[in-house]
């Protein structure tokens, strides 16, 4: 579908939010969202990213942007996927500062002031980091505070604990961003790659207002998977070292076997010891070249370079005036 032609002004502040099935919680959180926009000091867009909804979200969507000339509407060919959602509404913003934050209210939209005035002290990227997480259970917290103690070890850049990807970015840092051409995107991680001035802004993370999230743990351990691939070599190192040693052992052994051979007569040849020892080696071949295979995998990914997202259709932009993506592809 062609864009909608709508009144249209170049924005200080771009708001994105992506948005999965959650008919549940937008009329909330349009309501934030309207008083946010009226708090802020400039002209402001929010940028409202239909990630393949099955629900009625795109409709109450729709309803929002034709009544509400600041709100516009990306809606996806299907989903994507959070990250990818997010880089499609940073690729449409035109603002000097962009804030992305989810539509769950957990990110609340009024934490923005506070990441507006960090950004007006000279910081290029303000994230905010979470005190406390009500409403999560307690093997999602612990999963949560083990995703980021591995990440701290493991990545290769500083991914600061308690960080989602509720930020402000500057459009400096956001034109950095947006260059990267990678495809299995984790954005906390691309941020944290690109270095320039960074703070953190603290506040509580409330419930889901409404509905239930749409980050299983299946998903969450993807997510954790894509940052430990993507930023750190510590899988590919750990299958050389375990390799080194279980070659090592494995020598060792031949060389006990060997001595007995030469010093004992009685030794019985069995099997048990010969199934173990195929198995185990075969097991751990198997574990390197899943690893191996999972780096070829994502070099399989970025070689195809198809586009990271499809846009369906665009409503609430004047005509000429969205940005047209550089790694997505809008149906005309």
């Amino acid at each position: 579908m062609s864009d909608v032609s709508l009144p249209f002004d170049a924005a200080t502040y771009s708001l994105i939010v992506p948005i999965y099935n959650e008919e549940a919680v937008l009329p909330l959180l349009f309501e934030r969202l309207d008083q946010l926009v009226a708090e802020l000091d400039g002209t402001t867009e929010v940028i409202l990213v239909d990630d393949g909804s099955r629900d009625n979200s795109a409709r109450l969507i729709v309803e929002k942007v034709k009544s509400s000339p600041n709100f516009r509407l990306i809606a996806l060919s299907r989903n994507f996927g959070h990250q990818i959602a997010i880089t499609a509404g940073m690729e449409a913003a035109v603002g000097q500062a962009t804030i992305v934050m989810d539509a769950d209210l957990q990110d609340p939209p009024e934490v923005a002031l506070q990441l507006v005035a960090k950004w007006k002290e000279g910081y290029e990227i303000v994230y905010a980091q979470r005190l406390s997480r009500d409403g999560e259970t307690a093997f999602k917290l612990a999963t949560a505070h083990l995703f980021y103690w591995v990440m701290r070890r493991l990545a290769t850049v500083d991914i600061p604990e308690n960080v989602g990807d509720f930020r402000l970015v500057d459009r400096v840092a956001l034109d950095t961003f947006l260059a990267m051409p990678e495809r299995d995107r984790f954005v906390r991680g691309m941020f944290g790659w690109m270095g320039f001035r960074q703070t953190a802004v603290p506040f509580h993370r409330a419930a889901r207002a409404a509905g239930e999230t749409k980050y299983p743990f299946w998903k969450m351990l993807r997510l954790a998977a894509n940052g430990v691939v993507g930023f750190s070599d510590f899988p590919l190192r750990l299958a050389l070292w375990l390799g080194s040693l279980i070659s090592l052992a494995a020598v060792l052994y031949g060389i006990y076997v060997l001595v007995l051979a030469l010093i004992r007569s009685d030794l019985v040849a069995g099997w048990a010891s010969i199934v173990v020892v195929v198995s185990f080696l075969s097991g751990i071949n198997l574990l390197m070249l899943g690893i191996v295979g999972i780096y070829v995998g994502r070099i399989h990914t970025e070689v195809k370079r198809r586009p990271l997202y499809i846009v369906g259709r665009r409503i609430g932009f004047a005509q000429g005036n969205a940005p047209e993506p550089a790694h997505g592809k809008v149906i005309p």
